[in-house]
């Protein structure tokens, strides 16, 4: 047999025992439901809350989501914040369809917003000088349809890591699930407008709600 081919039967057969024998019991953590998420935090207000159609739940096959504006106290300045939630990312039992959390690059597209500029950045969203604060990678985004442009930031979100890049969500999700039955995580996503070609504003409103709002993550998120 040649050595490729039986180094990989081997792979996947470790994967498989690993999967379902070291991580065979599911385990869902407890958590805050987004309906309790504050529509006021310091200086900015959720202006409404969106609710998704039943066809987009379905195909995001999220748990428990926030999708809302926010504008600050002068509402002068917006962003839009998303968080989704997926308590497991296998297969559902029901419908067999794949509860993974689907990457923004490919849902862009689809709604008529086109990626210009995108790139992988450090994330530190610690405020005032503290140490304690999220800290990881995120994917940075300028998304463009028409005339209209938006700074788009996001990244995966689980047991207090920060990861912008799928492959590594991947990996993580099948050792959480290996060494502790997990496979729960979330998509944090803001999108704020560039008005009058002016970026440089865009990323200072998205790091001054970003940090304002990313310390109450962790009831929502678990660790």
């Amino acid at each position: 047999m040649n050595a490729k081919i039986a180094a990989a039967l081997v792979f996947l057969a470790l994967n498989g025992y690993v999967y379902w024998f070291l991580g065979s019991e599911e385990v869902i953590p407890p958590r805050e439901a987004f309906s309790i998420f504050p529509n006021e935090v310091e200086d900015w207000r959720c202006i409404g809350r969106e609710t998704l159609d039943p066809e987009v739940i379905d195909n995001l096959m999220v748990t428990d989501y926030l999708s809302c504006n926010f504008v600050n106290r002068d509402a002068d300045t917006q962003t839009h914040l998303y968080i989704g939630y997926h308590e497991r990312q296998t297969r559902d039992r029901e419908s067999g369809k794949a509860t993974a959390i689907h990457p923004p690059e490919h849902c862009l597209p689809g709604s008529g917003w086109d990626v210009i500029d995108s790139k992988i950045v450090p994330l530190s969203l610690a405020r005032d000088g503290l140490a304690d604060g999220v800290r990881g990678e995120a994917k940075r985004f300028v998304i463009a349809k028409g005339n209209l442009r938006a700074l788009v930031y996001f990244w995966y979100h689980s047991r207090g890591r920060v990861i912008a890049q799928s492959h590594h969500k991947i990996l993580y999700m099948f050792l959480d699930r290996a060494r502790d039955g997990r496979t729960d995580g979330s998509l944090v996503r803001f999108t704020v407008p560039i008005q009058h070609g002016d970026e440089e504003a865009a990323e200072a409103v998205f790091q001054e709600f970003a940090s304002t709002v990313t310390p109450l993550l962790d009831d929502y998120v678990p660790n």
